[in-house]
């Protein structure tokens, strides 16, 4: 040990100075692989009040965020940025009453190394109220107006008053609370759930306070005047449609009128109907729009429509019919090739609407096949029906699959026809046609 303590005392700014160097060095390492960075904080921080009194409220202050510049190494910025939580600013407002008050903000950094550099607002200007409680009535504001010929009664409030909380300031404004209820167009009972509203004595809505309890449910009672009386409409129709058509359905807008009569017994004794003047059906075959006067009594007026708009739609009857021993035909065979087929004939069931299978010939219907691309064989296929009258559709064929033979051969075997006369529906009465409705 004698030995070393003059050592040391011989070369001891050596030493220090290589110590120093060391430390340069490894600062230097440190730094090269994690620079320090000052930049700003990419988000405003909101601000935390600690230390309020229970019976206060915050009415009012001058900033709610703080932004800062920070200087740190970029391995804590990455953790900085990825957990909000480790950068804080508090308020504190302890030992504050009521009042306004400035209060400096201070910033809380959970991890280190990292230097606040600035950062703004340093200080907040507040503003502290007494919370109070007090109880007020509630009313029913009634707006709009009830459909012609009824009225709004009196509504009822499940509860008559509720209490409200928040600063002394805001509650001292406050006159009363206020359901708010729409009743325009209204023609029957209503009965909601409304969020109640404080308002003070210029009908203003005062915010920032909590009503408890929220939401009233109102009933409104919504009677109808003497003289009046809702009746639905029935629309009256003469004569038929045309042969082969039906009506599909008579719609009439609006469904419901209200009449009305200085004689209250008048429609008091209405059968619960109005009849319009008839409209006349015979021989339509497409779709009428028409509007109609109501067959009123008289004496008795209705309010609001006096025509009324009837829609009256009409279809085709649909029917089937089903065609034996259709004539097969191909289409697509190859040069030098010959097809036969077995059956030679098929049976159709069509169906469409009867004035078109009225008009159906069998010159109208194909049976076809089509070989395209088939050589030598025996082959099962499927016939393809063409028609062609729009509206007609073919449900059936059979039998379903025919068999194809094909051969060697220049000649194309005869199509098989039959004797055609026209007879009942159109349609030739060889083949036989059975229509069914």
């Amino acid at each position: 040990m004698k030995s070393i303590i003059p050592f040391i005392t011989k070369n001891f700014s050596n030493i220090l100075i290589a110590l120093v160097l060391s430390i340069a060095v490894w600062i230097f390492a440190i730094s090269d692989s994690d620079p320090t960075i000052e930049q700003a904080y990419p988000k405003p921080v909101p601000v935390e009040y600690v230390g309020k009194d229970a019976s206060l409220v915050l009415v009012n202050s001058s900033a709610s965020q703080v932004t800062m510049t920070l200087s740190a190494p970029q391995s804590i910025w990455d953790q900085l940025t990825n957990d909000p939580s480790l950068v804080r600013v508090l308020a504190d407002l302890s030992d504050l009453g009521p009042g306004e008050h400035e209060v400096e903000t201070r910033i809380q950094i959970g991890i280190i190394p990292v230097r606040i550099i600035d950062y703004s607002p340093t200080s907040l200007n507040i503003e502290l109220d007494r919370v109070v409680s007090e109880t007020f009535p509630i009313r029913v504001v009634v707006r709009g107006t009830p459909a012609i010929g009824y009225q709004a009664d009196t509504p009822e409030l499940d509860i008559s008053e509720a209490v409200v909380s928040g600063p002394a300031a805001m509650v001292e404004q406050i006159s009363e609370l206020r359901a708010l209820l729409d009743v325009d167009g209204a023609s029957e009972n209503i009965n909601l759930s409304i969020n109640l509203q404080a308002v003070d004595s210029n009908a203003q809505v005062i915010n920032d306070v909590t009503i408890n309890p929220a939401v009233a449910q109102v009933n409104q009672p919504i009677t109808q005047l003497g003289g009046y009386r809702n009746v639905v409409v029935k629309v009256v129709t003469t004569g038929q449609v045309a042969s082969g058509y039906r009506v599909t359905n008579i719609s009439v807008f609006p469904a419901a009128v209200t009449v009305f009569s200085n004689d209250p017994g008048l429609v008091e004794r209405l059968p619960g109907y109005v009849e319009t003047l008839p409209i006349d059906l015979t021989g339509l075959k497409d779709d009428r729009d028409i509007s109609l006067s109501l067959n009123l009594p008289a004496d008795v007026s209705a309010v609001g429509y006096q025509q009324v708009d009837v829609q009256v739609g009409i279809a085709a009857i649909e029917g089937s019919i089903t065609l034996e021993n259709m004539p097969v035909t191909y289409e697509g065979l190859g040069d030098g090739l010959a097809a036969e087929f077995s059956p030679q004939m098929v049976d159709v069931i069509l169906s469409g609407p009867l004035p078109v299978l009225d008009a159906l010939r069998t010159t109208d219907i194909h049976i076809i096949i089509n070989l395209e691309g088939l050589s030598i064989g025996v082959y099962q296929r499927t016939p393809v029906i063409q028609i062609d009258l729009a509206d007609i559709v073919a449900q059936s064929v059979l039998p379903g699959s025919i068999e194809v033979s094909i051969s060697r051969g220049t000649g194309i075997p005869p199509t098989p026809t039959e004797n055609v006369t026209e007879g009942a529906a159109g349609v030739s009465s060889t083949p036989i046609v059975t229509p069914s409705p």
